[in-house]
């Protein structure tokens, strides 16, 4: 940030960290303070297609040009300091941000919360959504310890907020927001959110904030969970009201129309969910039940080796009627999992789980068999299906 003269501080930002659903609660507080009539960057990731697609002003991404200018920019103290990929990408966000006179900037946790990169900003607000088990290797191997991690974006005097439901993992959280000098709330779900009904067109609930009951609310995103989100982005968007307000009309009509490229995304016959920890395969397998698109269904899947792809399986298993097990072209050889051991694995239990390693053939195979077709299993392998089928993400 120093040798790029400080961008991070030319743009106010609001912070958003957890496990899952980070991704959708940063793109609904961007679409409800655009509404607002605002300039707003957004930072997310991993991509699905493009690397453009981390680093979005109003919607629009980077352009190839400014990320080649950014990236020669920063080469030099890059190999000096021996910054990473996301150190140098998060870099690049925040320069672009600055220069496309971003005012106020949407920013996603990459990994954990006290050591990310993007814990170089001091928002407006910062929020963190459900923890699970995840990254044990970097976070801790139980839920506490991972909050204490992702609690870690807390900063002095800057209001926090969780919407974690298990009352002592958020006890944690907010006891650890409290020690970094931070204003914590607790919107604990089944107390602030009411009339919860969720269908194949999007969720409509009640809402309540501690300045605001919102009722009648709707989002265009499938999945009662995403209410959950929406209560987190909401919160957030209030806080941050003191400086970029929005009138309700406005943030009603930017929840209706957020999308989330990559959840629960249906288009045609094909979903495409970057479902990949257990938590995210429940939520997706509890979407599927409620939305129950047409049959057969069957589920393209490629996990990486070092997330729980059993519990995955064994609840993925249940909610399609197959399985085609492949390996995504984008996954990193050390991270690729290995079809033999998964294979092995799934016809112990009785799986009906097909394996195609050629990803185009696993594709295509389903498509010819199913009236519907899943995948997911990871960003790599969403990315990889939206980049070889029509209707991947536009970019500009």
């Amino acid at each position: 940030m120093a040798s790029l003269g400080h961008p991070e501080r030319h743009f106010a930002a609001v912070h958003v960290g957890g496990t899952n659903g980070k991704g959708s609660v940063s793109t609904m507080v961007a679409e409800i303070l655009r509404a607002g009539g605002w300039r707003v960057g957004l930072y997310t990731s991993p991509h699905l297609v493009s690397f453009r697609e981390r680093v979005l002003v109003d919607g629009a991404p980077i352009s190839e040009d400014a990320v080649t200018c950014w990236a020669a920019r920063l080469q030099e103290p890059a190999v000096r300091l021996g910054a990473t990929f996301f150190e140098i990408s998060t870099a690049l966000a925040f320069a672009d941000f600055a220069a496309r006179g971003v005012e106020v900037a949407v920013v996603e946790v990459g990994l954990g919360g006290r050591l990310d990169a993007t814990n170089v900003i001091t928002p407006l607000a910062s929020g963190v959504t459900r923890i699970a088990i995840e990254h044990t290797e970097y976070l801790g191997s139980d839920r506490p310890s991972i909050a204490r991690e992702k609690a870690g974006i807390a900063k002095p005097g800057v209001p926090f907020v969780t919407t974690e439901a298990d009352a002592g993992v958020a006890e944690v959280l907010l006891a650890e927001a409290r020690r970094r000098g931070a204003g914590a709330e607790h919107l604990e779900p089944g107390s602030h959110l009411a009339r919860v009904v969720a269908d194949g067109s999007g969720v409509r609930f009640d809402a309540t904030t501690p300045v605001r009951r919102y009722e009648g609310l709707e989002i265009g995103l499938a999945g009662a969970y995403q209410a959950e989100n929406a209560l987190l982005a909401l919160r957030l968007a209030e806080l941050a009201g003191a400086a970029f307000p929005v009138a309700e009309e406005e943030l009603r009509a930017a929840l209706r129309a957020a999308r989330v490229p990559g959840r629960f995304d249906r288009r045609g016959k094909w979903i495409f969910d970057v479902a990949h920890n257990p938590d995210g395969a429940r939520a997706l397998a509890g979407v599927l039940d409620t939305v129950r698109p047409p049959r057969p269904l069957v589920g393209v899947v490629s996990v990486l080796r070092d997330k729980a792809w059993r519990e995955i399986l064994e609840t993925l298993a249940g909610a399609v009627d197959a399985l085609v097990l492949t390996r995504a072209p984008s996954a990193p050889p050390d991270r690729a999992w290995d079809l033999d051991e998964v294979s092995h694995w799934a016809r112990e239990r009785g799986m009906d789980a097909a394996v195609e390693p050629d990803f185009a053939r696993a594709l295509d195979g389903a498509a010819r068999r199913a009236a519907t077709v899943l995948v997911t299993g990871s960003f790599h392998t969403v990315g990889d299906a939206m980049s070889r089928l029509p209707g991947a993400p536009p970019l500009g």
